[in-house]
């Protein structure tokens, strides 16, 4: 892209209003606030489609009574674009950017060196890395430009000293890993986290749970953690995602933990003290759980859950950030509303907590004991298993006629739970991201959406997963698994609505899943040739890696369960795929909190209007299994439209500060910095 300095143009009539008067930097002119600038409506339609990829577009401002008069930057307005079928929409070329030997599936796309792109961490299963023997486990990849504009990613994991211990060695542990400013001193740190297994007749890693802080260049030194560390315990740790639940300025950390079907423990709040320690503070907000005794409170929701991924959203839009975890097991779900002090357990009553089928008859293995055991507790009437399923003995079963008929072990085992706006109606819904077996049946929840119907006292609409268009019918198979783990919620093709990916993988015949959203707001598989053609799909970056505008996804590959696959790759090795859409406009918004809000904006809700659409996105502090994240960089699809007509950022400090600016032009990387005027266009 060329350097924005060579396209702005900027004309001007001092306004009324002084503080308008003086632009420090020129491209900042180009945008105005609202209520400065009205849009010129006697000219041609900016959104009508041009025949074209790039046009020199006339964005001149009309004058107002305030006496303001400015041109937009004019980046070029494209034609617009939509996926169809038949359109190539990704293109493997992990072979040109560096990442052949990279191997993992836990994925975060941070600038983790500051510079304007977006870099990467990868993360696989096991213990630290020795560097001396190539044992690798964790990755630190610097985004690097070469010449022509191409990308390569440079390992910089043993000098930037993000595995290094605290006896200065290296090779460190790090299983969960998230980013935000820590300190506000304007770059990421990071949460790394480690899963140990509390069975004590397995091998302790040694390693705990670190708070790494940024030197300013991508170097890291080791915080003093405080309860995160979770020295002398052994705790194992599957989700983590910052936040700022009370508002005060520095980021909090929601830390989630999963040990399979054996006793849970109780998930966490840590708040922060923006110098890198934090307090445990999970009893004082209302957040603490049972344990398992009572199967009234299971069934309620009340007890300490297999959490294997950690989420935080405002979920009812009161500009408090509020808890998620996804359970494994066919737990419930959690969703905890918070309010600055305090939190309240909706799972239930939202519908989050699972969906709402609950005939335990439609499981393979409840069928198959009935008719082993007709005599059995409300088996009469339950119907006989297919014949293809095996029906030998009780033993052989995964069923326990005791319990998995009970409320609590009919919801989903749930991986990862997404936050995204996925019908513009600029509230928070969510995608559950399901592990589902096929002789379980429909009882277990599978992969679907959750719309939001924007309450104050939120519930959640599950349209279905035939009815939304994702149904998947594993090739035929009769004996499918589906391994949704992983995924991401984005506009790949930046025609204004998001799309979605999953990650599925562990199990023979999984594979990336990419579906378009069409504008009926039902979604539509792209053929996975023409997508991101991948098997065993595990772990999702998501990022504008080499910023020509569009979305970029690096996937990880999962090789559990790989014996007798032909389709596995022989390592967990990561594959970058470029994005091939084109002609889409889009506007990217990099924010900057200032006082009283924490500096990576963890949180700010960024609203836009462009071309009568609204969208609305959060800045996120990483969800789901593992530690997903994708990059801070609020990126927007703007289809046909060549302007945005407004912008407003509601910021997460005490007071949700909100700043409005407009118009802005399109096609283009703006920073917007708490309390200053107006957007700015950096070079590019």
């Amino acid at each position: 892209m060329e350097s924005l300095a060579t396209h702005v143009r900027i004309r001007a009539v001092v306004p009324s209003l002084a503080a308008y008067a003086v632009c420090l930097i020129a491209a900042a002119c180009g945008s105005v606030p609202a209520e400065k600038a009205q849009p010129d409506t006697s000219g041609e339609d900016l959104a009508s489609e041009t025949t074209g990829g790039t046009d020199d577009v006339d964005t001149t401002m009309a004058e107002d009574s305030g006496g303001f008069q400015a041109e937009l930057p004019d980046f070029g307005c494209h034609s617009g674009s939509t996926w169809l079928p038949g359109l190539q929409a990704f293109v493997d070329e992990t072979h040109l950017v560096g990442l052949s030997r990279v191997a993992g599936v836990r994925l975060n796309a941070v600038d983790f060196n500051n510079d304007g792109f977006p870099d990467l961490v990868v993360r696989g299963y096991t213990t630290g890395d020795n560097f001396d023997i190539g044992d690798r486990h964790t990755w630190l990849l610097l985004n690097q430009p070469t010449d022509g504009g191409s990308r390569y990613f440079q390992d910089v994991t043993e000098s930037s000293g993000f595995v290094r211990n605290r006896l200065g060695e290296q090779g460190r542990t790090t299983h969960v890993t998230v980013w935000a400013d820590v300190d506000n001193d304007g770059d990421l740190d990071a949460f790394s986290g480690v899963y140990i297994d509390p069975d004590t007749s397995k091998p302790d890693p040694g390693d705990r749970s670190e708070i790494l802080l940024n030197n300013g260049d991508g170097t890291f030194i080791l915080g003093s953690g405080g309860d995160v560390r979770g020295e002398g315990s052994r705790l194992p740790l599957m989700g983590a995602s910052f936040l700022d639940y009370d508002r005060d300025g520095f980021v909090d950390l929601w830390i989630t933990y999963g040990n399979g079907m054996s006793q849970p423990v109780p998930d966490r709040l840590f708040r922060g003290d923006g110098r890198g320690g934090f307090i445990d503070v999970t009893t004082s907000v209302g957040l603490q759980t049972k344990d398992w005794i009572s199967l009234n409170d299971i069934n309620n929701a009340l007890v300490h859950r297999n959490s294997w991924g950690a989420t935080s959203c405002d979920v009812n839009s009161d500009g408090w950030p509020d808890l998620l975890a996804s359970s494994y097991g066919r737990q419930h779900n959690s969703l905890y509303l918070g309010n600055g002090s305090r939190f309240l357990d909706v799972a239930i009553s939202s519908g989050v907590a699972k969906d709402l089928f609950d005939n335990w008859e439609t499981n393979l293995n409840a069928q198959c004991y009935c008719k082993l055991v007709p005599d059995g507790s409300e088996c009469a009437g339950v119907p006989a298993p297919p014949a293809y399923f095996p029906c030998v003995s009780v033993g052989n079963l995964r069923w326990n006629h005791t319990l998995d008929r009970e409320p609590f072990r009919l919801g989903g085992n749930t991986f990862t739970t997404a936050c995204a706006d996925l019908d513009n109606d600029l509230d928070q819904d969510l995608v559950q991201f399901e592990i589902v077996h096929w002789d379980v049946g429909p009882s277990s929840d599978g992969t679907q959406i959750l719309y939001n119907d924007g309450r104050s006292n939120p519930s959640f609409f599950r349209p279905g997963i035939d009815e939304s268009g994702l149904h998947r019918d594993w090739k035929g198979a009769l004996d499918w698994n589906a391994g949704d783990m992983t995924g991401a919620v984005f506009d790949f093709d930046n025609d204004t609505r998001k799309d979605l990916f999953i990650g599925s993988s562990d199990y023979p015949g999984t594979r990336a899943f990419l579906f378009h959203q069409k504008p009926d707001g039902t979604f539509q598989e792209v053929v996975w040739t023409l997508g991101i053609f991948h098997p065993r799909s595990h772990g999702v970056a998501v990022a504008d890696f080499d910023r020509d505008g569009d979305l970029d996804v690096v996937v990880g590959h999962g090789r559990a369960r790989c014996s007798g696959d032909s389709s596995c790759y022989p390592t967990e090795e990561v594959h970058y795929f470029t994005n091939s859409m084109k002609n889409g406009n889009f506007l990217r918004i990099r924010l900057e909190g200032g006082v009283g809000s924490n500096r990576a904006a963890i949180g700010a809700r960024v609203y836009i209007e462009a071309g009568g659409q609204s969208q609305m996105q959060e800045v996120s502090g990483g969800y789901g299994h593992a530690g997903i994240q994708n990059e801070l960089v609020q990126h927007f699809g703007l289809g046909k439209a060549c302007v945005v007509d407004k912008i407003r950022v509601v910021w997460p400090d005490a007071s949700s500060t909100e700043q409005v600016f407009g118009p802005v032009a399109a096609n283009t990387e703006i920073v917007i910095r708490q309390g200053e005027l107006q957007p700015i266009y950096p070079d590019q």
